[in-house]
C-alpha cells in the first residue's frame, strides 16, 4: 500500500488549493443537491471543450488515461483553473481507476450532470461508451461557451438521457443541480421527474411555454395578469404543440433544425461491408488449400482415395472419340 501514499498526498494538496472537502473518502460520494457549481467564465468552458475532445481522441489511440491527463495538463491554458482540476483528477484515477469521483469532489467546477455522464460511462457493466460520454460533454460545454439558454440546455441534457438510456431518476436529479437553471427551472425539472411517463413530453414543454401562456391570455383576458410566464419560448411551444402525440425524437430534431440546439452524438452503426475484399478472400482460400496439401504431403503423402470413390465420367469425351 505504499504506492498509494503519493496519489493520496497529491489529492490532499490539490484539494486544499481548491478548498474541497471529504478528500479522505476512498470512493465517490452521492450527489448533494445543495452543492451546485457556479457559472464559469467563457474561457473555462472553451478549455473544458478542448480537454474533453483531446481526451476522447487520445483514448481512440489506445493511450493510457494517466498519460493523457499528464500531457493535457501542460496543454490547457494556465490562466484557467482547469490545470489544477486535471492535477486532482490524475491523483483520483491513480487511486481508484476512475475520474468521476474526482469530478464529484470538484463540485464547484464540474456540474453534476457532467459527473453523472462520466460515472455512467465508467461503470463496469455499462454499455455506455466513454468516448460517446466525452463527446456529449464536449458539445455541452461548447454550447455553454456560446451563451446557452436554459431551454436549450434542458432539451440537450434530456435527449442525452433518453437516447443513451442513462436513467431519468438520477439524471434529472443531476440536471436540477446545474447552475444554469434558476429556482423556477429547478422546480420544473423536479415536477417533470415525478410526472414523466404519465404525460407526453411534448405536452410538458408546450404547457410550460410562452406560446401556451399567450393563448391563455388571449382566451381569458380577465386573468391575463395571473398567467405566469413560460419557461420555454414562443417558438419552442409551437414546435412542441405540433409534435404532440408523436415520437419525442421528432421534436428534438425539429428544435435542432429551427433553433440551433446542439445535436446529440449517436453511435455509429456497424458497417455491412465485408472486412476483407472478396477477391482477396478468394485468393486466401486458394493459398489455404495449397498449404493443406503441403502439410499432407509432409505427413506421409497425399491421400487420393477420396478422388477414387466418385471417379469422374468422361462420357462426352468417349462419344466424341467414337464419332470420329
Amino acid at each position: 500500500m505504499t504506492g498509494l501514499a503519493l496519489p493520496v498526498r497529491c489529492r490532499a494538496e490539490v484539494a486544499t488549493a481548491y478548498n474541497c472537502r471529504n478528500v479522505h473518502l476512498p470512493g465517490p460520494t452521492p450527489h448533494d443537491p445543495t452543492m451546485t457549481s457556479p457559472l464559469l467564465d467563457r474561457e473555462e468552458y472553451i478549455e473544458q471543450a478542448y480537454f474533453f475532445r483531446v481526451y476522447r481522441e487520445r483514448l481512440e489511440q489506445n493511450l493510457p488515461s494517466q498519460e493523457i491527463l499528464k500531457t493535457i495538463q501542460e496543454e490547457v491554458l494556465a490562466t484557467t483553473r482547469l490545470p489544477m482540476a486535471i492535477d486532482f483528477l490524475k491523483g483520483e484515477i491513480l487511486l481508484t481507476g476512475h475520474i468521476c469521483g474526482g469530478m464529484r469532489r470538484l463540485a464547484h467546477y464540474f456540474t453534476p450532470f457532467q459527473t453523472f455522464v462520466m460515472s455512467k460511462s465508467e461503470q463496469d457493466r455499462s454499455q455506455f461508451d466513454q468516448r460517446i460520454a466525452l463527446l456529449i460533454l464536449e458539445r455541452e460545454v461548447e454550447y455553454r461557451a456560446a451563451a446557452a439558454s436554459p431551454a436549450g440546455m434542458f432539451v440537450y441534457q434530456f435527449e442525452c438521457l433518453a437516447r443513451n438510456r442513462l436513467g431519468y431518476d438520477d439524471g434529472l436529479d443531476a440536471m436540477a443541480g446545474d447552475p444554469i437553471y434558476d429556482d423556477a427551472w429547478q422546480r420544473f425539472i423536479r415536477r417533470t421527474r415525478l410526472s414523466l411517463g404519465n404525460v407526453d413530453f411534448a405536452e410538458v414543454i408546450y404547457r410550460n411555454s410562452e406560446h401556451f401562456a399567450n393563448e391563455r391570455r388571449r382566451i381569458l383576458p380577465a386573468e391575463a395578469d395571473e398567467v405566469p410566464p413560460g419557461l420555454f419560448g414562443e417558438q419552442e411551444g409551437r414546435i412542441a404543440r405540433a409534435n404532440r402525440g408523436k415520437d419525442p425524437l421528432f421534436m428534438f430534431a425539429a428544435l435542432q433544425r429551427q433553433l440551433g440546439y446542439p445535436r446529440i452524438p449517436r453511435r455509429r452503426p456497424a458497417s455491412d461491408r465485408p472486412i476483407i475484399h472478396p477477391a482477396v478472400e478468394q485468393r486466401l482460400q486458394q493459398i489455404e488449400k495449397r498449404i493443406k496439401l503441403l502439410e499432407a504431403e509432409q505427413k506421409g503423402g497425399i491421400d487420393l482415395s477420396e478422388f477414387y470413390r466418385n471417379p469422374p465420367t468422361f462420357d462426352g469425351d468417349v462419344h466424341d472419340i467414337e464419332s470420329q
